[in-house]
């Protein structure tokens, strides 16, 4: 019979990122040694403290369906958190559990947008802001983070690209792929924003725990008139190395969560009732593990930044937040693309195409520091050697 898929498919991009990590997977399947730089994942092993809570949940049993909305163990655990660490006063009735972040974007939008509505996101970005959206019928409207401005947002271009069907704007800080960090200055403009054309505000925060240089992370929830309108998004894979343990979070008020956990009922039912208890561990009995991660990917991201910028053709801006380097390489006159695919089979490192988080990428190469030490140095080097074949 003939294959019969759905036209709203059409409208969901592949992951270029998994493009890139499918191809550096079949070269090593032939011997090859591939660096790899493309995935956004922590290489370290989640902490024994959590591990050991998911090992004592399953010997008691607990393997069975939660309450849809998570356990009233990690609902308080998460909204303890919020109160402590990002000021922001949650209660449990306000929190929802996803499996993983994706699904609480997807639970969002599902909840929020209507055929036909529009939401600001930014260029570049991880693009299921714009996949997401535009399965469902909505509009992406796209708003640039240019590096001469360290990424921030340019509110000129967001006033002009409000109109009357703009429903939300998302802002994903620390950034996925730039590494900026929104200031305080940038927030408070954007909540007044928000507040005085009725918008909601999609945070996600997911890699607010992997700051550096004593950068401060702000929930844009905390500042006034904003809990109300805010879905502040988080989960447990970057900080705490829980990325196959799929948990995230939504934190929102009630009146959404509600709206939000009918499509979770029918998507995912619950997160896994085991790893919900790790979870709920991870963020009430932490000690400096995850602080020890970041000492650690900053010696990395120094590394890094220190001999991209000393390679001519190659520049970049020294992030100060999350794990990535968007590496500038407009002076080698190729596209990103290109270049990808240049480093990959020359040199053997796996970095991802600025393009694949937007128009705004291109020019630029993605690389993940959430690799070894000896490893960030080994690429650094062939990356250097790759770029002067190039120059010859």
């Amino acid at each position: 019979m003939s294959v019969k898929i759905a036209e709203r498919m059409d409208r969901m991009a592949p992951s270029g990122i998994r493009k890139v990590n499918e191809k550096a997977l079949a070269m090593e399947r032939t011997g090859e040694k591939v660096i790899h730089f493309e995935l956004g994942r922590p290489d370290f092993d989640t902490p024994e403290y959590i591990k050991e809570a998911a090992c004592r949940a399953l010997a008691e049993g607990k393997v069975h369906y939660t309450s849809n909305y998570g356990t009233m163990e990690l609902r308080q655990a998460i909204a303890d958190k919020l109160n402590r660490e990002n000021h922001i006063d949650y209660k449990t009735s306000e929190i929802l559990v996803t499996v993983g972040l994706s699904e609480a974007v997807f639970a969002v939008l599902a909840a929020i947008l209507n055929e036909g509505d529009e939401i600001l996101v930014p260029d570049p970005v991880w693009l299921n802001y714009v996949n997401v959206p535009n399965l469902l019928g909505a509009v992406p409207v796209t708003y640039n983070l240019k590096e001469e401005t360290g990424f921030q947002i340019d509110f000129d271009e967001i006033r002009a690209k409000i109109t009357p069907k703009t429903r939300a704007v998302v802002i994903v800080t620390p950034n996925n792929p730039t590494g900026g960090v929104l200031t305080e200055d940038v927030l408070k403009e954007l909540a007044d924003i928000a507040v005085s054309n009725d918008l909601m505000v999609l945070a996600d925060e997911v890699y607010e725990r992997l700051i550096y240089d004593g950068e401060k992370h702000i929930s844009i929830a905390s500042l006034p008139g904003m809990k109300e309108r805010t879905f502040t998004l988080n989960g447990m894979s970057k900080a705490y190395a829980m990325d196959g343990w799929r948990l995230g979070y939504v934190a929102a008020p009630e009146s959404y969560i509600v709206t939000m956990n009918k499509f979770h009922q029918h998507n995912t039912t619950c997160a896994p009732s085991f790893v919900q208890a790790a979870a709920a561990a991870a963020l009430t009995d932490e000690g400096d593990e995850v602080n020890e991660m970041v000492k650690e990917y900053k010696r990395r991201r120094d590394c890094a930044v220190k001999a991209i910028n000393e390679i001519p053709g190659l520049s970049c801006r020294c992030p100060k937040g999350a794990f990535y380097i968007f590496i500038n390489c407009k002076a080698l006159n190729r596209s990103c693309e290109e270049l990808a695919d240049y480093f990959l089979e020359e040199a053997k490192i796996a970095l991802v195409p600025g393009n694949v988080f937007g128009p705004g990428g291109e020019g630029y190469l993605r690389m993940s520091f959430a690799n070894s030490y000896e490893n960030v140095a080994e690429g650094c080097r062939r990356l250097k050697e790759a770029v002067e074949k190039i120059l010859k």
